[in-house]
C-alpha cells in the first residue's frame, strides 16, 4: 500500500494542471501515463538481462528496445500540454510503427508481431473518444493490410529458418500481447469504476440538494405532463410527489390560471425562458380532517436542450404566498389612502359650502342690525333678521353635531343608553316634526305603523335620529309631486323600518358608496341638495350600534328604499360604565352591486 501511494503520489506531481480538478480526468491521466512509464522502465531494466542471454544484439532489436523511450515521451507530452487525445493518437502512432518495424523483418502478416496489431485500437479504446478509436481501427488496418500486400508481393527480407525459434517468438509474441490487453482491461475497468463511483457521488449530492431545497424542481415532457419533481413538493403542497407525476400537478392548478400555466411550459418547450405565477392547491391537515387551500408560486421554467425545437422543459417552483398577501395588503392601503384622499376632498367640498352659507347669513344679517339706525330697520325686520340668524345657527349646530357623531363613532367614542319605549310614537313624532317640510317641497308624507307595535329596548334618541335622517333624507331627494312611504312592522323578534320614495333613485356605481362619511351620490361639485351627506353615514352607525342591519335598494328614476332592521329586545355589550355600548365604524364596503346591505355589529 505504501508503494501503490508512493507512485499515485508521483503520478499526480505529473498531471496537468487542467485534470488535477477533474477526478474523472485525473484517473484517465494516470491510467494513460502508469503502464507506460511502468512499461518502458520494466522493458529498459530488462534489456542488460536480455544482452546477457542473447549476446549481441541485431539492429532491429537494438531500434526496438530504443522505441521503449517512446511511451516516457509520450506521457511527457501529456504532463506538458494535457491534450489526452492528442497523446492517444501519438501513443497509437508509435505502437503502430514499432509493430510495422519488427513484423517487416520477421515473417511481415505472420510475424510474432502482427498480433501486437489487435492491441492498437484497444488502447485507442481508453481514450474515451470516438474519433480516437476510428483513428486507431484504421491505422491497425492499414497496417495489417501493408503486411499482407508486402508479403504477397515477396517484398519482405527472408524470415529465420529456425522453426523452433520462431515457436518460441509467436509464444512471446501472443503471451505479451495478452498481458499488455489484460492491463488495458483493468484500466478499462478502472476508469469505469471511478466513473460510476463519481457518478454516485454527483447523484448523492444531487439527491441531497434537491432534498433539502425549499423550492420544487420538476421535469416536464413536451405535452406537459411531469416526469420527475423533487420531495420538496411534498412540504409545499401536503401530498407524496408519487401523485404529481403525470397530470397531477396539472390538477392541482387553479382552473383561472390553468391557461398561463400551460403557456409557459408550451413556451419554454420552444427554446424561451419562461416566468408565471399561479395558484396551486395544497392539501393541509387540521386534526382529523384534510383541508385544502391554494397557495400562490411563481414558476421559472427553461428547456433542457436549447437547441431542440421540442425539448423538454425543467421548472423551478417557489412559495410566494407571503408576498402575494404583502402586495394585496399594499394595493388595499393604496386604495385606502386613494379613498381617504377623495373623502378630505369631498369634505372640504362639501363643509366649504355648507358652513360658509350660514356663517355668511349670521354674519352679514348681524351687522344689518348693528347698523340699524343706519338702514332704517323696523321691529318686524330686525325680528326676522334675528330668526334667519337663529335658523344658520341651528343649520350650523346641526352641521358641527353631525359631524362630531361621525368623529366618535369612527373613534369608537359615541355612546347610545338603551331603555324601553314605544317605536310608534316615537316614528310619528318624527314624521310629524317633518310634515311642514314635506309639505313645501311638494311631497306626499305616508305614515304606516300598527297600533299594536310593542315596546321595544333600545337607545330611544338614536331611533328617532335614525327615524328623521331617513325621511329627511328621502323628502330631499323626492321631485314635487312624489311621496314618501314609511312603514313599520315587526318580524319575529325585530322591527323592520321602511322609508321608500319615488324620488330621482341612486346610480349603481354611487349605491355602493352610500353610508360613507361626507358622500353624496353624483359629483360633489354639481350636487342639486344641500347637506353634508353624513345622514345615512350616521344612521349606518347607530343602526350597527343597535346589532341591526340596513338595506339599501334603488333605481335611477324610479326612487330608494331604505329598510332598516332593529332587534325589538337590545342586549348591549358589556361596557365600562352601566348599560352603556359604544361603537367603532368598520371599513367601508367597496362593492358596486345594484343591492347594497350593511351589516354593523357591536
Amino acid at each position: 500500500m505504501i508503494v501503490l501511494s508512493i507512485i499515485r503520489d508521483c503520478l499526480d506531481a505529473l498531471l496537468h494542471p487542467s485534470a488535477r480538478y477533474d477526478a474523472l480526468m485525473r484517473a484517465r491521466h494516470r491510467a494513460f501515463m502508469a503502464p507506460r512509464l511502468l512499461g518502458s522502465l520494466v522493458a529498459l531494466a530488462a534489456f542488460p538481462i536480455y544482452l546477457a542471454m542473447r549476446g549481441a544484439p541485431t539492429g532491429i532489436e537494438v531500434a526496438a528496445f530504443a522505441w521503449l523511450i517512446a511511451p516516457i515521451l509520450l506521457s511527457w507530452f501529456l504532463s506538458r500540454t494535457g491534450r489526452y487525445e492528442g497523446a492517444h493518437i501519438l501513443s497509437a502512432l508509435a505502437l503502430a510503427v514499432l509493430v510495422m518495424m519488427v513484423a517487416v523483418s520477421t515473417g511481415g502478416i505472420e510475424s510474432f508481431a502482427a498480433v501486437w496489431l489487435i492491441v492498437v485500437p484497444l488502447e485507442a479504446a481508453l481514450s474515451a473518444s470516438r474519433r480516437v478509436v476510428v483513428f486507431a481501427s484504421t491505422l491497425a488496418l492499414s497496417c495489417a493490410a501493408a503486411l499482407i500486400a508486402l508479403g504477397h508481393f515477396e517484398l519482405l527480407p527472408a524470415p529465420a529458418s529456425s522453426t523452433v525459434l520462431h515457436s518460441v517468438l509467436m509464444a512471446a509474441g501472443v503471451a505479451s500481447a495478452t498481458l499488455y490487453a489484460a492491463g488495458l482491461a483493468i484500466s478499462a475497468e478502472s476508469l469505469a469504476r471511478t466513473s460510476v463511483s463519481l457518478l454516485y457521488l454527483e447523484e448523492d449530492r444531487y439527491r441531497l440538494l434537491a432534498g433539502n431545497m425549499s423550492d420544487v424542481i420538476s421535469r416536464h415532457n413536451r405535452n406537459g405532463a411531469v416526469e420527475f419533481i423533487s420531495p420538496a413538493a411534498e412540504a409545499m403542497l401536503g401530498t407524496p410527489g408519487a401523485r404529481l407525476t403525470g397530470h397531477g400537478l396539472f390538477d392541482r392548478v387553479h382552473v383561472a390560471d390553468r391557461p398561463a400555466y400551460l403557456t409557459a411550459l408550451s413556451d419554454a418547450a420552444r427554446g424561451s425562458e419562461q416566468r408565471v405565477e399561479f395558484r396551486l392547491r395544497r392539501d393541509a391537515v387540521r386534526g382529523q380532517n384534510i383541508s385544502a387551500d391554494f397557495i400562490w408560486v411563481e414558476m421559472r421554467c427553461r428547456p433542457l436542450e436549447q437547441a431542440s425545437s421540442e425539448a423538454d422543459v425543467v421548472a423551478v417552483m417557489r412559495d410566494v404566498t407571503d408576498r402575494k398577501l404583502q402586495e394585496q395588503a399594499l394595493e388595499l392601503a393604496r386604495t385606502a389612502a386613494e379613498q381617504a384622499d377623495a373623502s378630505k376632498t369631498r369634505f372640504l367640498a362639501t363643509m366649504s359650502h355648507e358652513l360658509r352659507t350660514p356663517l355668511n347669513a349670521i354674519i352679514g344679517f348681524s351687522e344689518m342690525i348693528v347698523h340699524e339706525e343706519a338702514m332704517m330697520l323696523d321691529v318686524a325686520r330686525r325680528r326676522e333678521y334675528a330668526q334667519l340668524i337663529n335658523d344658520s345657527g341651528q343649520h350650523l349646530l346641526s352641521v358641527v353635531n353631525g359631524i362630531l357623531d361621525i368623529s366618535k363613532m369612527e373613534t369608537g367614542n359615541f355612546e347610545i343608553a338603551p331603555e324601553p319605549f314605544a317605536p310608534r310614537t316615537a316614528l310619528l313624532h318624527c314624521c310629524n316634526l317633518l310634515a311642514l317640510k314635506a309639505r313645501d317641497n311638494g311631497v306626499d308624507l305616508i305614515t304606516r305603523a300598527a297600533e299594536d307595535l310593542p315596546v321595544m329596548n333600545g337607545d330611544p334618541r338614536a331611533f328617532k335620529q335614525i327615524a328623521l335622517n331617513l325621511v329627511a333624507n328621502a323628502i330631499k331627494f323626492t321631485e314635487r309631486g312624489g311621496s314618501v312611504t314609511v312603514s313599520a312592522t315587526v318580524e319575529g323578534p325585530r322591527l323592520m323600518l321602511v322609508v321608500a320614495d319615488t324620488g330621482i333613485g341612486i346610480d349603481a356605481e354611487d349605491l355602493a358608496r352610500i353610508g360613507d362619511p361626507f358622500f353624496q351620490a353624483g359629483k360633489t361639485y354639481q350636487r342639486k341638495h344641500e347637506g353634508t351627506g353624513l345622514g345615512l353615514s350616521i344612521v349606518k352607525g347607530l343602526v350597527g350600534l343597535h346589532d341591526g342591519e340596513m338595506n339599501v335598494r334603488s333605481t335611477v328614476g324610479e326612487g330608494t328604499t331604505v329598510t332598516v332592521t332593529l332587534p325589538l329586545d337590545f342586549a348591549p355589550p358589556l361596557a365600562p360604565s352601566n348599560n352603556v355600548a359604544t361603537l367603532k365604524l368598520a371599513p367601508r364596503a367597496g362593492s358596486q352591486d345594484e343591492v347594497h346591505q350593511v351589516k354593523k355589529r357591536a
